[in-house]
C-alpha cells in the first residue's frame, strides 16, 4: 500500500493547479464581484447560482448546500475520489511527481482505482486510434468515409478500431502493467473460460469522455454481418462510467455551450460529429440511454439557466423519434432554459442531412423551431378527431394537465391560449381556467414545496443560517453583533493585513456567536493573522475541530465582504464595533457585580471592581471618539 503523500508535494499540487481552471471543467463560471466567480452548484440542484469560487484563495463554497474547500476537496467531491487519488490526479495535470513518506515514489499498482481505470481507458483509446490505420480497419475507414468523415475528423473525435481477435487490447494493456482485475473492472475486457478477452472486437470505436475530458468508456459500432452483437455496444456500468451521467461530445462542446447559452441534443455519435463539422459545436448526445435528469444537471451547470438559454433536441420524425421527444418533455420543467425540437426534412438525422444537403442545412436545422411543449401537445392532440365536440373535449382532458405542469404562470397562461387555438375551442378563457384549476389541484396535492433555502441572493442576508458546529444558538444575521463579527472574520481570513496586529489581540470571548468563536480559535491556533504566510488559509482549516467548522472557515474565506471599498478604514470600523460591544458587555457584568457587592462588600474587592469600571468607561469613550486609533 502506498505511503502518505509528502506534505510539501500536496502543497505544491494545491498551489500549481488554479481552482477556477479545475471547476470550469465542470460548470460555467461568471464574475461575482470582489475577484470571485459564481456558477450553479454541481453538488445540489439550484436555479440561482450560490456556488462561489475565489481564485486568489484557491477555495470554493456553496451558500446553498454548504459544500466548500480547496481544489483537492472539489476534485474529491465531484469525482468521488479519496484524498490521495485527488492529489494524484491533480499532480498528473500539473506534471508534478509525488513522493511518499513510506515507500518513495508511487509505483503504478499503488494508484487509486479510479485513476488506474482512467489510465487504462486512455491507453485503450490510443491503441484503438492507432488500429484505425491498420489494413484490417479498412471496413471502418470506409464506413466513416461514406458518412462524410475523413482522417482528420476521425482524429479530432478520437475514433478508433478494435481488432477482431480475442485479446489484442487485453495483451496490450497487460504489457502496460494493468492487471486482469483492472481490465475486468474497467469493462474493457470480459470473462472467458480461461483468461479475460476483449469486450470490443472488430468494431468502430468512439471514446466517451466526461466533462473534464477523461476517457471513461467507449461506444462500439458493428461493421460486419457476421457480428451477432447489437448494432451499438457500449461500455457496461463501471466505477467510472454511468451511462445516465455522461454525454458524448460534452468535452468538446462545453465551452461553446457556456459561451452561447445553447445546447443541441442529437441521437448518435455520427450526428455529433456531423454537427461539429458543420459548425454546430454545441452538439452532444446520450450514450445508449434516454435523455434524463442527470443529463439535465450537466447541461444546466454549463448553461447557467439564464433567460436566453436554449436547448434544441433533434429527433427522427418516425414513431421512435416522437416517443423520444415526448420522453424528453417529461423532464422539460427541470430546465429553466427554453426547449425546442427540430426535425429534419424527410426525417433525416444530422449526419444524413449533412451528406445530402451540406453543412448549411445542418446549421439551419438546429435554429430554434417548435417549442418542445407545443410538439408534445400536438402529438397528443393528433390522436383525436377535432371535428367533433367529444374529440375536442377528450383532447383537452389529456393535453391540459401537460400545460398545467408549466411552472411559470405567465408561460402557462400563454400556452393555454395556444392550446385553445390548436383545439379550435373559441372560448379561450374556458381552457385557461381549466389549466389553472389543474395546476392548483396539483399544487394542493403535492403541497407548496419547501421554503427557499437561505443563501438565495446575497448569502444569508436576512436569514437565520444553520449552526456551524460549535454549541450555541444559530447564527442570526439580523443581529448587528453577528453581522459585524462575520465581517471581521471575513477580513481576517481574506485580508489579514488590514486587521493586524489588532485582531490577534482579540479574545475568543469577544465573538458572541459560538461558530464565530470557533473560527477565531482556529485562526489563533494557526499562529494568528499577523504576517500571514502563503499557506495561512490551509493552516486555519487544518486547525478546525470538525468538518462543520472547517466548512464555515471556507464559507467566510469565499463570501464577499460587504463594502464598496475594502480598506483599512472599513476594517477599522469592524474592529471597533466588535471591541465596543465586548466592552459594553463587560461593563454590564461589572455593574451587576457592583450591585451584588453593595455597600457591605469587601472594600479591596469593591475598589478593584470600581477601578475596572472606570478604566473600561474611559476605553469605551476613547473607542467612540477616536475609533481604530484607540485600539
Amino acid at each position: 500500500m502506498a505511503g502518505r503523500i509528502n506534505d510539501d508535494d500536496v502543497k505544491a499540487v494545491r498551489d500549481a493547479v488554479p481552482i477556477d481552471a479545475v471547476v470550469s471543467e465542470y460548470l460555467q463560471l461568471r464574475n461575482a464581484g470582489g475577484g470571485n466567480l459564481k456558477g450553479l452548484c454541481p453538488f445540489h440542484d439550484e436555479k440561482s447560482p450560490s456556488f462561489q469560487v475565489s481564485p486568489s484563495k484557491g477555495l470554493f463554497h456553496c451558500f446553498g448546500c454548504q459544500e466548500g474547500g480547496d481544489t483537492i476537496a472539489f476534485v474529491r467531491k465531484i469525482d468521488h475520489l479519496s484524498f490521495s487519488e485527488a492529489v494524484e490526479r491533480l499532480a498528473a495535470t500539473a506534471g508534478i511527481t509525488l513522493r511518499y513518506e513510506e515507500g518513495g515514489y508511487n509505483p503504478s499498482h499503488q494508484r487509486g482505482e479510479r485513476i488506474r481505470l482512467v489510465e487504462a481507458h486512455k491507453a485503450a483509446a490510443q491503441f484503438y486510434s492507432e488500429q484505425l490505420g491498420s489494413p484490417e480497419a479498412e471496413i471502418g475507414r470506409k464506413f466513416l468515409a461514406e458518412r462524410g468523415f475523413d482522417q482528420a475528423a476521425a482524429a479530432h473525435f478520437g475514433v478508433g478500431y478494435s481488432p477482431a481477435g480475442w485479446d489484442h487490447l487485453t495483451r496490450f494493456l497487460r504489457g502496460k502493467g494493468f492487471s486482469d482485475k483492472e481490465l475486468l473492472t474497467s469493462g474493457l475486457a470480459q470473462e472467458s473460460r480461461r483468461n479475460p478477452i476483449d469486450r470490443f472486437r472488430g468494431r468502430l470505436m468512439w471514446p466517451i469522455r466526461d466533462v473534464s475530458g477523461e476517457v471513461v468508456g467507449f461506444g462500439a459500432r458493428k461493421l460486419r454481418d457476421d457480428d451477432n452483437g447489437p448494432k451499438y455496444l457500449n461500455t457496461p456500468e463501471t466505477p467510472i462510467y454511468k451511462k445516465s451521467q455522461v454525454l458524448y461530445g460534452i468535452d468538446l462542446a462545453k465551452k461553446d455551450i457556456a459561451k452561447s447559452s445553447r445546447a443541441v441534443v442529437v441521437e448518435g455519435y455520427t450526428d455529433v460529429m456531423a454537427c461539429h463539422l458543420a459548425g454546430v459545436t454545441t452538439a452532444i448526445a446520450t450514450c445508449g440511454t434516454a435523455f434524463g435528469g442527470d443529463h439535465i444537471k450537466i447541461l444546466r451547470r454549463l448553461l447557467m439557466d439564464n433567460g436566453s438559454a436554449r436547448v434544441i433536441f433533434t429527433f427522427d420524425g418516425d414513431a421512435a423519434g416522437q416517443k423520444a421527444a415526448l420522453r424528453a418533455f417529461e423532464d422539460d420543467q427541470k430546465f429553466a432554459a427554453e426547449t425546442y425540437i427540430a426535425i429534419a426534412p424527410d426525417n433525416m438525422d444530422p449526419c444524413d442531412l449533412r451528406l445530402a444537403k451540406g453543412d448549411e442545412a445542418v446549421a439551419e436545422l438546429v435554429q430554434p423551431r417548435t417549442p418542445l411543449f407545443e410538439f408534445a401537445i400536438r402529438q397528443i392532440v393528433a390522436r383525436y378527431d377535432l371535428e367533433t365536440p367529444a374529440g375536442r373535449a377528450a383532447a383537452l382532458d389529456e393535453a391540459a394537465p401537460i400545460v398545467a405542469r408549466i411552472k411559470n404562470v405567465a408561460s402557462q397562461h400563454e400556452v393555454a391560449v395556444q392550446l385553445a387555438g390548436i383545439l379550435g375551442i373559441l372560448d379561450t378563457q374556458f381552457v385557461v381556467k381549466r389549466v389553472a384549476q389543474l395546476a392548483r389541484w396539483a399544487r394542493d396535492r403535492g403541497g407548496k414545496g419547501p421554503a427557499p433555502a437561505p443563501g438565495r441572493g446575497r448569502p444569508y442576508e436576512n436569514a437565520a443560517p444553520r449552526p456551524s458546529g460549535a454549541s450555541g444558538p444559530a447564527l442570526n444575521l439580523r443581529s448587528p453583533a453577528h453581522r459585524t463579527e462575520r465581517e471581521l472574520l471575513k477580513l481576517a481570513l481574506q485580508h489579514p493585513h488590514l486587521v493586524t496586529p489588532a485582531f490577534d489581540a482579540y479574545g475568543i470571548d469577544e465573538f458572541t456567536a459560538p461558530p464565530y468563536a470557533a473560527v477565531r480559535q482556529c485562526i489563533q491556533e494557526a499562529g494568528g493573522a499577523t504576517d500571514a504566510p502563503s499557506d495561512y488559509l490551509p493552516a486555519v482549516m487544518d486547525c478546525a475541530p470538525n468538518d462543520v467548522v472547517r466548512a464555515l472557515v471556507t464559507e467566510l474565506a469565499v463570501e464577499a465582504v460587504h463594502a464598496r471599498t475594502v480598506d483599512e478604514a472599513y476594517a477599522g470600523e469592524q474592529l471597533v464595533a466588535v471591541r465596543r460591544r465586548a466592552v459594553d458587555r463587560r461593563l454590564l457584568d461589572i455593574q451587576g457585580t457592583l450591585a451584588r457587592l453593595g455597600q457591605h462588600g469587601d472594600p479591596a474587592q469593591l475598589a478593584a471592581v470600581q477601578n475596572e469600571l472606570w478604566v473600561l468607561q474611559q476605553y469605551g469613550q476613547a473607542l467612540r471618539n477616536k475609533g481604530a486609533a484607540a485600539l
